[in-house]
């Protein structure tokens, strides 16, 4: 079961547990608050409040009204209405994926009600998005495409691929969860238009203007790279340590991207211990 807040951009399905310092979870492209499942039971029963929103990338129920913001910058705003919506201050985001570019953005445009941040394997700098995804934002304006490839990622095999799902987790995703990741494209023309909205924005200039912010971002920001990521280059994480004033970095063993996915126990373990 989930929430909802209803924001300017439209409504907003979340799931919480625990009670505490908040913690909220961002998640990336083509998947939803499910990304976390595994993660915020361990973090709530620590003693914190875990939020995790649904973001609209693609893997959602509720579509965003037709006039929201729907680039990158404009999703950053929409988690920020989010934060402030829930009245959470000195919050601590947990981010993934395309959701750590997202999250890169909110602390260079919107760092007020932030305390620290955990950024785990993401986009940054040039790398929004990295290859093979890169194609995404030029192919995404064709006729058709959105449709056709929410009726392709119904087909594990096509799951599997490595410019799907396959580089992401490195034991697999399990079913139930995979089909809540591309059944809200396949049964919803609204989902798919603003999944096209999203990804007709994503730019690096967005993530190279927010590096440039970052570099005068003094809360305290855990990076957790993982030491077998095939998607994004662990250089990237080298150039965020030094960029931002307080970051420490860790490397999480045998993990794909999805740190969440491969690697929750230590994930969480290292979240709380951030905290501390």
């Amino acid at each position: 079961m989930f929430d909802t807040v209803t924001l300017p951009a439209g409504k907003i399905a979340y799931t919480e547990q625990g009670s505490g310092p908040p913690v909220v979870f961002v998640h990336g492209l083509l998947v939803n608050a499910n990304l976390w499942r595994k993660v915020v039971p361990l973090v709530a029963d620590a003693g914190f409040r875990c939020i995790a929103p649904t973001l609209p990338l693609g893997a959602h129920q509720l579509p965003m009204a037709a006039d929201a913001d729907l680039t990158p910058p404009g999703v950053a705003r929409l988690i920020a209405d989010f934060i402030e919506a829930l009245d959470l201050k000195d919050v601590t985001v947990v981010a993934n994926d395309t959701g750590g570019a997202l999250t890169q953005i909110l602390m260079a445009n919107h760092p007020e009600r932030l305390s620290r941040v955990v950024l785990t394997p993401c986009d940054a700098f040039e790398e929004f998005f990295p290859k093979p995804f890169d194609a995404l934002p030029r192919m995404i304006r064709k006729p058709g495409v959105s449709w056709l490839l929410s009726r392709l990622l119904q087909l594990p095999a096509v799951q599997r691929q490595p410019i799907t799902f396959g580089w992401l987790a490195k034991r697999g995703i399990p079913a139930e969860i995979m089909a809540s990741y591309t059944r809200p494209t396949r049964d919803s023309a609204a989902v798919r238009l603003d999944l096209k909205r999203f990804l007709a924005g994503v730019d690096n200039r967005h993530t190279l203007a927010a590096a440039e912010v970052l570099k005068g971002f003094t809360k305290p920001v855990l990076l957790v790279r993982a030491a077998d990521d095939r998607i994004f280059r662990a250089s990237l994480f080298d150039r965020l340590a030094a960029t931002l004033p307080d970051a420490e970095l860790v490397d999480v063993a045998d993990s794909y991207t999805f740190v969440s996915e491969d690697q929750p126990e230590e994930l969480a373990r290292l979240i709380i211990t951030h905290y501390s």
